[in-house]
């Protein structure tokens, strides 16, 4: 016996999808900056240095002796000189008159008139050491330095933001079906 049959075709439905993608972009633009740096202030005061030398010591152990000191030295040797003539003539005299009692009084006057007293012999430094006198006061420096802070300006800048949505689209690839048959 044939039974009646039913005969059930389908075709599945293609669904495609069209699909653009969403864009982003950031950018962040850099800060504007603007720096300063002011110079500092530096102050400087300084007092010379003072320095003092006397040589006239030194000087006046050469001979070199202002007209004045000269003038002053040779009249004092000259009445040294003269006080010690005067004493010799003195002394000479009285040995003179003591003549009756003593026998060698002329050849004694003239034995002390024509040899001279030794010197002593020496080195001398000319000039004398120690004679030129130095004094110095040395200089002062003050120093004074104000720093200055710099000077900073910053202004951040925003970023710069772009979006493109994305879309999906949906398109029928194929259609569904169904074919249905009857078979006695």
């Amino acid at each position: 016996m044939n039974f009646p049959q039913l005969q059930i075709r389908t075709t599945d439905a293609k669904l495609g999808l069209n699909i653009v993608n969403a864009k982003q972009t950031i950018k962040q633009p850099k800060a504007t900056q603007h720096i300063e740096q002011p110079a500092a202030i530096l102050d400087l005061e300084t007092t010379r240095g003072i320095m003092k030398i006397d040589s006239s010591q030194a000087r006046r152990d050469i001979g070199l002796i202002g007209p004045l000191e000269s003038a002053s030295n040779f009249a004092a040797e000259g009445r040294k000189k003269a006080m010690q003539g005067i004493a010799r003539r003195v002394r000479e005299g009285n040995q003179m008159m003591d003549i009756a009692h003593n026998q060698n009084a002329v050849p004694s006057i003239a034995k002390q008139n024509t040899f001279p007293h030794k010197k002593a012999l020496g080195i001398d430094f000319i000039p004398s050491v120690g004679s030129v006198k130095l004094d110095y006061e040395p200089a002062k420096l003050d120093i004074n330095v104000q720093t200055q802070k710099p000077i900073i300006n910053a202004q951040i800048n925003k970023p710069v933001y772009g979006y493109t949505p994305g879309k999906v689209s949906g398109v029928m690839m194929q259609n569904p079906t169904i074919e249905i048959d009857f078979i006695v």
